[in-house]
């Protein structure tokens, strides 16, 4: 983790609560995704928030992670042979993992920044990116996911307003109702009672716009 000082007042505070949000048994799901994903070579990380961005921090991980998503020849992100030792190099790779992973579908709104993973600012939005991209890879079902699919629920359209609602939306269309032609024409007569009726209304009693109205003892 960079050197930083430590924190103090609202800063501290906002921080313990960002820190809240990371969920521990997820990463436990987000792990096993990974290895089955990109092999056995990647190892596994220490448990816990800490021991989980020092083994993506340096961008390498997550680089063949997106990478294979694509079939062989299209791979969107150039992976070194030697891992980046120097902070500059790490985080270009990290920004390289972010660019893929957008290019591949997941919006803006799922994307962590990159200090939130280089400097451990926000490890619930980098759980939140591979839920979008696991999700994605589900979604596509192009043959390159692996993995259990019952890891990830199907990704919500982008431009959705409430993406976390997403099991909802993905109900919803699973219990979709299915009306007859005789259904439909009979809800074209039905006035409902939110846009009020105009029935038995006529004009009597009205005057022209800006005439004063005639009151008849």
């Amino acid at each position: 983790m960079a050197n930083k000082g430590p924190s103090y007042g609202m800063s501290r505070e906002v921080q313990s609560k960002i820190e809240k949000k990371y969920d521990e048994e997820l990463e436990e799901r987000l792990v096993e995704w990974i290895v089955m994903q990109v092999g056995p070579d990647v190892g596994r990380p220490d448990r816990g928030r800490l021991g989980f961005q020092v083994w993506l921090k340096n961008g390498m991980i997550l680089s063949k992670l997106v990478n294979s998503l694509y079939p062989d020849g299209s791979k969107p992100v150039k992976v070194p042979e030697n891992p980046p030792s120097m902070v500059f190099k790490q985080m270009e790779q990290v920004a390289q993992f972010l660019k893929a992973a957008e290019d591949y579908g997941v919006t803006k709104t799922d994307m962590f920044q990159t200090v939130d993973l280089f400097e451990g600012k926000d490890m619930a939005a980098v759980q939140r990116t591979l839920m979008a991209l696991g999700s994605l890879a589900v979604t596509k079902n192009d043959g390159h996911y692996r993995g259990d699919p019952n890891w990830f629920m199907k990704y919500v359209a982008p431009g959705s307003l409430f993406p976390s609602l997403g099991l909802f939306v993905r109900k919803a269309q699973e219990h979709k109702r299915e009306f007859t032609e005789s259904q439909l024409q009979e809800g074209k007569h039905v006035i409902g009672l939110q846009m009020g009726s105009n029935r038995g209304a006529s004009q009597a009693g009205m005057t022209g716009y800006g005439r004063p109205r005639q009151i008849i003892s």
